[in-house]
Parts: structure tokens; C-alpha cells; sequence
């Protein structure tokens, strides 16, 4: 009997895709979490430019690319970090927003929102977290269809946010923000069969929209800070719109 020795298989497409993507962001994580597997919808579309455009400014809070102040007016200004642009090309838009001068929150979410969920909801398909295809409406319009792509990170995701929302686990900076801004979207009562909508869910939301993510985090003082108030500004902002 002789050795056979297979080659390994060279990378794929989507596997050198998946690869320069780099690890995702906190923006990508929320769509993912706000896509809704049965129904093939995304929850809070009428929102959702605001909520995302907030998760941007949360991630570059938690990677130190930007900080909060006051403006003139005493409403809250974002700024950049001098010399310190994340490498994520997406989040690196919202950072050049705020370069040349602070800029209100409301300002920004609104300036760099609209034209977030495309690019991010393509990342997650490259990714392989959701499948996307056409099909015809009434045999004559083509329309979109989202479906699950199975690979198990928005059940990670949505473990993970069940935990500090229903089982008062400790999160991670990353997680706080993520359920704060589910929250701040409005679109929290529509995961009530994983997390439980009631009283006990909504002041542990609170907490985290308010920045109170525990003992643990007191090293994340300024993006605990930071992502706070950027997410009660998505709160302000969201409620003032429809939501569907």
C-alpha cells in the first residue's frame, strides 16, 4: 500500500473575503443581531440608520478613536482623537467626519447613518452570516431575500446578550454596548421569546444605556462614558421617528 499525500485546498473566494474583512465590527454585530431569522426582515428598519450610525460611534468610543464634549450650546460634540483613525475603513469615514472639528451627536448620526446598512449588511453576507437572493413579486418585480446563513454567530451574539439581560452576567464592554443599543433602537420587545420582555430586562437595560456595566469595567471609564452617551442620543433620536 502506498502513502497518499492530498494537498490541502486552496483558500476559496469567500474564504479570502472572510479574511479581509477582519474581525467584525460592533455595527455589523447589531444588524446581525437585529436581523430576524424567520421573517427574513431586519427588526426597527425606520430607526435603524441612527442605531447603526450610533454602533460606529460606539466602536470607535471603545477603541479610543474619538471622545465626547461639549458644545457650545451645552449639547454633546463628538471629536476625534488626534492621530489615532481606526483601520476599519467604515468606521474610519465617521472618525474623518469628526476630524476636522467636534461635531454634535444628533449631526453625526444623522450624517453618516444613511449609508451604513448596505455596505454592512454585505459584509455580513460575505461573511456568511446571512444569505441573500432575489425572487419575483407577482411575477414581475425582483425583491430581495434575506435568509440565515447558518453560521452561528448571531446565536452566539444573542447568547451572549441573553446572559447580561436576563442572567445579570458581568459583559464585556462590546456586549454592553450592543444590548444598550438594541435597546435604544426600540426593537428589544420583538426578541421577547429569547429575552424575556419585562420589568427585571428593562432596568438591567437601563443600567447598561446609562453606562453602569460593573465592578469589571472600571478600566473602560471613557468608553463606558462615551458609548453611554452616544446611546441615549440614539434613544433621543430614535423617538422621535417611525418605527416599523
Amino acid at each position: 500500500m502506498t502513502d497518499q499525500h492530498h494537498e490541502p485546498d486552496a483558500p476559496t473566494t469567500a474564504d479570502t473575503d472572510r479574511s479581509a474583512l477582519g474581525a467584525p465590527t460592533v455595527a455589523e454585530d447589531l444588524l446581525l443581531l437585529l436581523f430576524q431569522p424567520d421573517s427574513g426582515v431586519i427588526a426597527g428598519e425606520g430607526t435603524l440608520y441612527y442605531v447603526l450610525a450610533g454602533a460606529v460611534l460606539a466602536d470607535l468610543g471603545l477603541g479610543d478613536h474619538v471622545r465626547t464634549g461639549t458644545g457650545k450650546l451645552g449639547t454633546t460634540t463628538v471629536e476625534a482623537v488626534p492621530d489615532s483613525p481606526p483601520s476599519d475603513h467604515l468606521l474610519r469615514a465617521s472618525w474623518e467626519y469628526v476630524a476636522d472639528k467636534p461635531r454634535g451627536v444628533q449631526t453625526v448620526l444623522a450624517a453618516t447613518g444613511p449609508s451604513l446598512r448596505e455596505p454592512l449588511l454585505d459584509r455580513l453576507v460575505q461573511r456568511g452570516d446571512i444569505r441573500r437572493s432575489t425572487r419575483k413579486a407577482l411575477g414581475l418585480f425582483e425583491t430581495q431575500v434575506l435568509a440565515d446563513g447558518e453560521s452561528g454567530r448571531r446565536a452566539g451574539l444573542l447568547a451572549d446578550v441573553r446572559a447580561v439581560l436576563v442572567d445579570g452576567a458581568e459583559p464585556t464592554p462590546r456586549v454592553a454596548a450592543l444590548a444598550a443599543l438594541v435597546y435604544g433602537s426600540g426593537t428589544l420587545p420583538q426578541f421577547n421569546r429569547d429575552i424575556p420582555w419585562g420589568t427585571a430586562v428593562i432596568e438591567r437595560a437601563e443600567e447598561l444605556k446609562k453606562g453602569n456595566w460593573g465592578a469589571g469595567a472600571a478600566a473602560e471609564a471613557v468608553a463606558r462614558t462615551v458609548t453611554a452617551t452616544i446611546v441615549n442620543n440614539v434613544v433621543i433620536a430614535a423617538a422621535v421617528l417611525p418605527r416599523t
